[in-house]
């Protein structure tokens, strides 16, 4: 019979991965994927997209939750504006480069960047994203990849990229759709306005809102309330909540079935 998990101890915390703005660091159950760029508000780039992904793949399979974190001011500003100059990032193709491609060689490398937003919905964990500041842009669309979001107080969501004559290609329309519908979400991405913690909790953008100083411990409290349950209960859960939306009623109801006879031959120990 499955028992549920032990509370996290006080053992000391891993760091598993440092590189190119990302940090990955494990204690028990929990891991921090920390932007550590605070210098330039944690401004994205393809080498950190790069790192974001290597942490995916770093996971040790004893992680539940995944928390994800800005140092400094800001969760993310967005995407570095040296993105945008002729020259690019340094061993990058520059935006020209990329639209002088076939549609094959451009559409890879997107891929390739999205790779960065991909895992962190995966059922295995839980994802949580600890925002503050600004969060705009490709900012916005990490924390939408998250999920679940706790914000602070000041925080400053915005989807900016139709500002410039570019859409939001990193897995964020998505997400958004699901949690604010496809008006609201058309409305903020086509305005490129800020959303404030107020109307981020009011629309389903965040979960909580606390203030900058309580945020940190908001999001400790929430690891530690998703710890609580056994594991296999939340990854059939999460499982059944995330393909709700592509099933019918009766298809969702099917689903609901076979997942519980696993989990109840689970508890009886009769699972294969």
């Amino acid at each position: 019979m499955t028992s549920p998990d032990p509370a996290p101890d006080a053992s000391a915390a891993h760091d598993l991965l440092d590189q190119d703005g990302v940090r990955l660091t494990v204690r028990d159950a929990i891991a921090t994927v920390t932007l550590d760029n605070p210098a330039k508000r944690n401004a994205q780039s393809p080498a950190l997209w790069r790192a974001l992904a290597e942490a995916g793949r770093a996971l040790p399979g004893s992680v539940r939750v995944v928390v994800l974190r800005g140092e400094g001011k800001s969760f993310s500003a967005g995407l570095d504006r040296q993105a945008f100059t002729p020259e690019g990032f340094d061993g990058e193709p520059s935006f020209l480069d990329l639209a002088r491609g076939s549609d094959a060689e451009l559409d890879a490398v997107i891929a390739e960047y999205q790779e960065a937003f991909t895992w962190w919905r995966r059922n295995d964990v839980v994802s949580i994203a600890a925002v503050q500041g600004h969060a705009i842009g490709a900012g916005f669309q990490l924390a939408l990849a998250c999920d679940l979001r706790v914000a602070a107080h000041d925080v400053q969501f915005a989807m900016r990229e139709t500002s410039l004559g570019l859409v939001p290609d990193l897995t964020g329309t998505h997400p958004l759709v699901s949690a604010v519908g496809y008006a609201r979400a058309l409305e903020i991405c086509a305005t490129g306005r800020f959303v404030h913690a107020d109307e981020a909790e009011r629309i389903g953008l965040a979960n909580v809102v606390v203030p900058a100083d309580e945020l940190d411990g908001a999001v400790e409290d929430l690891a530690a309330a998703l710890l609580a349950a056994p594991r296999d209960a939340v990854v059939e859960t999460k499982a059944l909540l995330r393909g709700a939306g592509d099933r019918t009623y009766e298809e969702q109801r099917a689903a609901e079935r076979a997942a519980q006879a696993r989990r109840l031959r689970d508890l009886a120990g009769l699972a294969d």
